[in-house]
């Protein structure tokens, strides 16, 4: 891997009374890859981002770009931050009013020749689409504009690994997702080895080659984002990303082999996401994802509304079983129902999700 993180841990001894921000972290990424660190706040995803760039000591574990140890905790290496060769885009952008748009790109590479340097402003100008904006000042340009000068400077120095810190916080929420997909084009197209941190789990699925979701202090899993979503490793991924909610069910035989009774009928799905083998039959809560609930007039399971929200293209509804059990359901926004009335549904799981039985989540 370019970039490895070893079970890695950062620990505040201040205010906090010594306590973990980051333990025991293990991640890779390849030369070249995008990843992302999502999760709730106070996590210790911006922790971990400080760690990498030298801002934060590691009290346990090691970080390594390509092979060159920057930080052993067991040794005592350290690497100071302007050692590391890591360029990094902070939240704000930390641009230079007073200087122009190329002079901000051309802030870090001051030691090259004039020409060399001119040119790698002109280079990186026309990478991220600002060759008409050279002259002007930040404040003349939209914070997607900001956004991208403040990468174009990052990038201007050529660094192993670009670090960036919620560089979508400060922007409309419509223009985030797109920014993070211009942000991957620019990353893939200068061949840069990043590592993002996000709490918009959009923005991570639009930027990241791979994403960790990290839980106190903890990282639950490190994968693709499909992989992410249709087989989460824990409970709190499962939780975390996408909607959705855990239904009681059992664990039955069934002709085929084991199946999943829930109050939606059975559920089958052992070629692509098989069950566990530690899970007896048994009780176990399932996954139920607003997408694997369909909108089905002719089914015989009926649900109450009991909230809805606009999306544009779909409602997201919430629904009462029967039973009792609470699902959501993606629907589309033409099948306009009142909260209070009854609607048809069913289930149409592709992949199975299931849990043991934590009798204090329904």
């Amino acid at each position: 891997m370019f970039l490895s993180l070893e079970s890695v841990g950062v620990r505040y001894t201040r205010a906090s009374g010594g306590r973990a921000a980051v333990d025991g972290i293990t991640l890779g990424l390849a030369a070249g890859q995008v990843g992302v660190l999502i999760g709730p706040s106070g996590c210790g995803k911006t922790s971990l981002l400080r760690a990498v760039a030298g801002l934060e000591r590691c009290a346990a574990g090691r970080v390594l770009i390509d092979g060159d140890v920057l930080s052993d905790a067991a040794s005592g290496v350290h690497l100071a931050p302007e050692q590391r060769r890591i360029g990094m885009v902070f939240q704000d952008y930390a641009l230079f009013p007073h200087l122009s748009v190329a002079d901000n790109i051309a802030f870090g590479i001051g030691a090259l020749p004039r020409a060399e340097r001119q040119a790698r402003v002109q280079q990186m100008l026309d990478l991220v689409g600002l060759g008409h904006a050279a002259k002007r000042a930040p404040h003349q340009l939209s914070g997607g504009q900001q956004q991208r000068v403040a990468l174009a400077r990052a990038l201007a120095p050529q660094p192993r690994l670009l670090l960036l810190d919620e560089p979508f916080s400060s922007l409309d929420v419509d223009l985030r997702e797109r920014l993070a997909q211009e942000v991957r084009s620019i990353l893939k197209e200068s061949g840069t080895t990043a590592l993002l941190v996000t709490h918009d789990q959009l923005e991570a699925f639009a930027v990241g080659d791979v994403i960790g979701v990290m839980n106190q202090g903890h990282l639950e899993q490190w994968d693709d984002a499909y992989t992410l979503y249709h087989r989460p490793a824990s409970r709190f991924v499962a939780g975390f990303i996408g909607h959705g909610v855990f239904a009681p069910a059992q664990i039955v035989a069934c002709a085929a082999g084991p199946c999943v009774q829930t109050p939606l009928g059975e559920l089958h799905d052992m070629e692509n996401c098989p069950l566990p083998e530690a899970f007896p039959l048994g009780e176990c809560d399932v996954l139920l994802r607003a997408d694997d609930i369909v909108h089905d007039d002719a089914s015989t399971v009926r649900a109450r509304i009991e909230r809805k929200a606009f999306r544009g293209s779909e409602f997201l509804y919430t629904l009462r079983l029967e039973s009792g059990e609470q699902v959501l359901a993606h629907v589309p926004s033409h099948h306009d129902h009142h909260v209070g009335e009854w609607i048809g549904i069913r289930a149409e799981v592709d992949h199975v999700v299931t849990f043991p039985r934590v009798a204090a989540v329904r």
